[in-house]
């Protein structure tokens, strides 16, 4: 479904990716997983054409999304989904009229088809008869799962997924987790899900890619990886604070940051 080659991306002096190649499986929920900074989402940007590569290719089919024209790009975009980390509802819209939106934007339906795919979509997501009520009226949850009937409005042919459950309660967590694996089932749909949440990560995934510090550490199906010996897979399943993986990502020593005066030279950790 998509693929990259050799895809990077830097700013400036950091390395958000390292050179990576990935291949998204068509029909499958492929889950990006690893702790807050490891650059996932910055994979996710690049896999759904928001952000430019550095170096590489994103191929969606036999086009290269780092190449195509705007215009392409855009058109391409009516076959994906999206669904945001803080869910990024229009507050000045109803529930209603978010999940129309992107079917207003690019079709030329009648309105009592929008209205009736609407309630479809609705439906899915358990929200059908909440149609009149405004973002700031609803639960974390409930906004997630607008957010989910609109991503999925256009019956997208992949959808991608920041951080779903990032900010819920276990169980709108599982809500949504199951939303995405039986939608994704019944529309024979691809979905890529980046998340910190193990459990939800491995239960859902049919192939897990786990990063760290901008590369991918290890992949497989959610067996592969639990069974994994790789320490840094071990830490990041167990949530051991001590391991490999350190908790600071400094480079240069504090005591030197702290007695650093211009002129002098830094000390690299």
């Amino acid at each position: 479904m998509i693929r990259g080659e050799n895809l990077s991306k830097r700013y400036d002096s950091a390395i958000a990716l390292a050179p990576t190649d990935i291949h998204i499986a068509a029909g499958k929920i492929t889950a990006i997983m690893g702790g807050s900074g490891s650059g996932k989402t910055t994979l996710l940007r690049l896999l759904s054409g928001l952000i430019k590569p550095t170096t590489g290719h994103i191929w969606y089919g036999d086009e290269d999304l780092s190449t195509i024209s705007d215009k392409r790009l855009y058109e391409l975009r009516e076959s994906m989904g999206m669904l945001f980390q803080y869910s990024a509802l229009l507050n000045s819209l109803n529930v209603y009229d978010n999940v129309a939106f992107p079917l207003h934007e690019h079709t030329d339906l009648d309105e009592s088809v929008i209205r009736t795919m609407v309630s479809m979509k609705l439906e899915q997501v358990g929200l059908r008869g909440f149609e009149h009520l405004m973002p700031s009226e609803l639960s974390g949850g409930m906004a997630k799962r607008v957010a989910f009937a609109r991503a999925i409005a256009m019956d997208p042919k992949i959808v991608f997924f920041d951080e779903p459950t990032s900010g819920l309660d276990p169980i709108s967590a599982g809500v949504i987790t199951t939303l995405i694996k039986d939608t994704s089932k019944m529309n024979r749909m691809t979905s890529i899900v980046v998340t910190h949440d193990v459990e939800a990560g491995l239960a859902i995934a049919d192939h897990v890619i786990l990063m760290w510090q901008g590369s991918i550490i290890a992949e497989g199906n959610p067996e592969v990886i639990q069974e994994s010996s790789d320490e840094r897979v071990r830490q990041f399943l167990e949530g051991r604070p001590d391991g490999p993986i350190p908790f600071s990502r400094s480079t240069t020593s504090y005591v030197d940051d702290l007695t650093y005066r211009p002129g002098t030279v830094r000390l690299e950790v």
